[in-house]
């Protein structure tokens, strides 16, 4: 699925290009199922500073399941053909795609009893939940995190992990989704659309904004001193952090890791992360599936089958 244009959906098109092929550490994967998420949407409207006109044709897509096909020739003693694998790649490919090259420090094998589309919901979301949390938030057993947007594919993740921390999770969502952020772990879900979060949270250590907005405004306010903003959308304002007496991560994006993505891979295939997909298309329906994922209040991950 690639853009040789930035603009709406009209600019998707499925082209048959030449199989790539690896070299060095890198495998050549099999797609079986690739997430959209909401960077898709912004690349293609050219609205993702990272891919410009220069970098154009481009594939979509950074997160993928699949099977191995073939090895470079320093990877053949680390994986074989067929493997089960998920990675979260870079921008120099993408993995709205049958075959995918895929360099080894970006994947790991998907654990047993974990199915293709639920391993190709991880990577993106779930990395960036893990790093927003833990990375960039150091987030630590007892303390109080305030996630918004928590019923999204992101949000899902971060009250799992903030959970399984240990830390106190206090989640925002809709009426609608109250007893899906219980289940997965919030010791206090909130109701945005009925409930002002400032009334109920307060002296939080963490905020973890997937939201942006006004509701960035209100967070300032109910953050211990001393303690922490971390949001995955537009850069936090420095100076309004500092008046509040609080600290703002700059802007971020979460970045391949293996050891976090086996950990992550480890908790799914356990049973204490669930994986949450709200909705599958086929590659050919990418631009339903983005429309279906601008339009928000989804509850999970949008994944592509391709196998």
């Amino acid at each position: 699925m690639r853009i040789a244009a930035f603009g709406g959906p009209e600019v998707l098109r499925v082209e048959q290009i030449a199989i790539p092929q690896p070299v060095d550490d890198e495998v050549l994967v099999r797609v079986h199922a690739a997430s959209v998420n909401p960077v898709d949407g912004k690349t293609r409207a050219g609205e993702f500073p990272p891919v410009g006109a220069a970098d154009l044709p481009a594939t979509l897509g950074r997160d993928l399941a699949g099977t191995i096909e073939a090895v470079g020739t320093r990877a053949h003693n680390m994986l074989s053909h067929g493997d089960r694998v998920f990675a979260f790649i870079d921008f120099d490919r993408g993995a709205q795609a049958d075959y995918v090259v895929v360099k080894a420090v970006e994947l790991c094998a998907i654990p047993d009893g974990v199915d293709m589309t639920s391993a190709a919901a991880i990577p993106l979301a779930a990395l960036t939940a893990w790093q927003g949390l833990f990375d960039h938030g150091g987030l630590e057993a007892g303390q109080r995190v305030l996630i918004h947007g928590g019923a999204g594919g992101v949000g899902q993740f971060a009250i799992q992990f903030a959970r399984w921390k240990g830390a106190e999770v206090i989640a925002t969502a809709g009426a609608a989704d109250q007893e899906l952020i219980r289940r997965l772990g919030a010791n206090v879900a909130i109701d945005y659309q009925g409930q002002r979060f400032e009334d109920i949270a307060h002296d939080v250590d963490c905020v973890f904004d997937l939201v942006d907005g006004d509701t960035r405004a209100r967070s300032w306010a109910v953050i211990r001193p001393g303690g922490i903003l971390v949001s995955t959308l537009s850069e936090p304002d420095a100076e309004t952090a500092r008046a509040h007496g609080v600290r703002a991560v700059p802007q971020w994006l979460a970045q391949p890791n293996t050891v976090q993505l086996g950990t992550i891979g480890d908790l799914v295939a356990s049973g204490e992360v669930i994986v949450t997909v709200a909705a599958t298309y086929r590659l050919e329906d990418v631009a339903a599936a983005q429309e279906r994922l601008e339009q928000g209040h989804l509850a999970g991950k949008v994944v592509l089958t391709l196998v």
